[in-house]
């Protein structure tokens, strides 16, 4: 078995976005799902399972007619990890230019902002 990347494709992020929605899923329930936002083949979804497999995000059961795959970590822990290396790529593991950009950039709202500042009165208490 492959050691998992925190780093997903997006066409592996969004094959583990309809596995953890649906908890359980076979390739064709992910097929269909995805068929429905845009044009790919069956085989290549079934592909990028198995490989998602080898990574160590899916574990896969033997059910009746085909195989069920349900996620190998919880969501939380794959988007922290993804998170945490994009912060350390590109800003060389620092958050707060990440906060400061998502605030110049207009795409904090309000709330999001007011969230953010309770958090951080949160931890440091």
């Amino acid at each position: 078995m492959r050691k998992a990347h925190p780093t997903l494709t997006p066409h592996e992020l969004a094959i583990m976005k309809v596995v953890w929605r649906l908890e359980e899923a076979t390739v064709r329930d992910v097929y269909e799902a995805l068929r429905a936002k845009r044009e790919i083949a069956y085989t290549t979804v079934m592909t990028m399972m198995k490989i998602l497999q080898e990574k160590g995000y899916l574990k896969a059961s033997r059910g009746e007619r085909a195989f069920r795959y349900r996620p190998a970590q919880p969501r939380h822990q794959v988007v922290g990890a993804i998170v945490r290396d994009f912060v350390d790529r590109v800003f060389d593991g620092a958050a707060a230019p990440l906060l400061l950009h998502l605030a110049k950039e207009g795409r904090l709202s309000k709330e999001e902002r007011r969230m953010i500042r309770r958090i951080a009165e949160e931890v440091d208490e």
